[in-house]
């Protein structure tokens, strides 16, 4: 069975239990639901429904916008053979792109956003609300619609990198999220897009209204800690300002402006008999305050074009290190009598012909 909502039509729990019902009694094999919500864990529903419920019918849910990323997908980056399946796929894309099909982006955080947003910004948020924990699923419904919105342009699957304790039970990522919303005023994300060298980490600050979008990158192998320094940013480019780079030694870390860095390394060496470990490169964008698209001051769009920009501008030109190839060893040149051995010379073991030791002792 297959119930579908277009709009702003959302999914009501007594409707999809009495649809397992049916299921149940007619042995269907399971309940697929559609419609604009987008569950913050992949694989889990919106709803939170009866479990009793589940154990003879499974039932699954689809938002729109992954139904989309999924078509394009196929039709763009994997192909489709059959012409005629192509153009039939091309046809549900156009359509669904149509603003009268219903088949909407994330455009809107809830009716709890603006009070949550302002106790955020006063320091005044409480665990317990239950509005807090609304604006905590929608924050990570929202990360999943820039995940696939960003999968879609890629050509590939972009997750929310999560822990199996967190996929496997949604409300703990959810009382997370509160925990974090409560200490620290943000609310935070990592996504992981595959072949890159770090992961998106995103960090939405309610009270300063600014994202910090940041990447954690395994330093180089060279010896020298200002060698380390300049290979990170001969990879960052000349034009790329506005970057806070920190360059962490076990643990502890010094930031400082790119800017700073360009004119001396030092500033980000505190030790030079340290050795850095890691590099987060973190570009800091303002928050949108609006709780929809509808506003120039959206919240989800600024969250959404700060993930986008920080990857194609940044992230994507960031390569791992490699250490060169093995080079071969220059003979030495032949020494003159008298001179002192240099640490480059042939030992015994190097001569072409075993040297002689003399008559063994007894």
């Amino acid at each position: 069975m297959v119930e579908v909502k277009t709009g702003k039509n959302d999914l009501a729990v007594e409707q999809v239990e009495a649809y397992l019902d049916v299921a149940k009694e007619q042995k269907f094999d399971a309940v697929i639901t559609i419609s604009n919500e987008i569950p913050p864990v992949l694989g889990a529903h919106p709803l939170q429904l009866d479990k009793r419920k589940l154990k003879t019918v499974d039932v699954f849910h689809f938002s729109w916008v992954r139904i989309m990323s999924m078509a394009v997908m196929e039709k763009e980056v994997h192909g489709i053979d059959d012409p005629e399946q192509a153009w039939i796929l091309g046809e549900l894309i156009r359509y669904l792109e149509h603003e009268n099909s219903g088949a909407l982006d994330f455009s809107d955080m809830g009716a709890s956003w603006i009070r949550v947003r302002d106790a955020a910004r006063k320091g005044v948020i409480r665990k317990g609300d239950p509005e807090v924990e609304e604006i905590a699923v929608r924050f990570d419904a929202l990360i999943r619609f820039a995940c696939l919105r960003l999968g879609q342009r890629l050509g590939t699957e972009v997750l929310p990198q999560l822990p199996r304790r967190h996929i496997q039970n949604p409300s703990e990522r959810t009382a997370e999220l509160v925990e974090h919303l409560n200490r620290d005023s943000c609310l935070a994300a990592r996504i992981r897009i595959p072949d890159t060298v770090a992961d998106i980490e995103i960090s939405c600050d309610l009270r300063g209204q600014q994202i910090h979008v940041s990447a954690t990158v395994p330093a180089s192998g060279h010896a020298r800690s200002d060698t380390r320094v300049r290979w990170l940013l001969r990879q960052l480019g000349e034009d790329q300002a506005d970057l806070v780079i920190e360059a962490i030694y076990r643990g502890r870390g010094v930031a400082a402006d790119i800017n700073e860095i360009r004119a001396d390394e030092k500033v980000i060496i505190p030790d030079a008999s340290k050795e850095i470990t890691r590099f987060r490169v973190t570009k800091i964008y303002p928050m949108g305050v609006a709780r929809s698209t509808r506003s120039s001051s959206s919240f989800i769009s600024s969250v959404t074009s700060s993930v986008d920009h920080f990857y194609a501008e940044i992230l994507q030109k960031l390569k791992p290190w490699t250490p060169p190839a093995p080079r071969f060893r220059d003979k030495p040149a032949e020494r003159i009598a008298g001179d002192e051995l240099a640490s480059a010379d042939l030992s015994s073991v190097d001569e072409p012909e075993p040297v002689s030791l003399g008559e063994p002792r007894d």
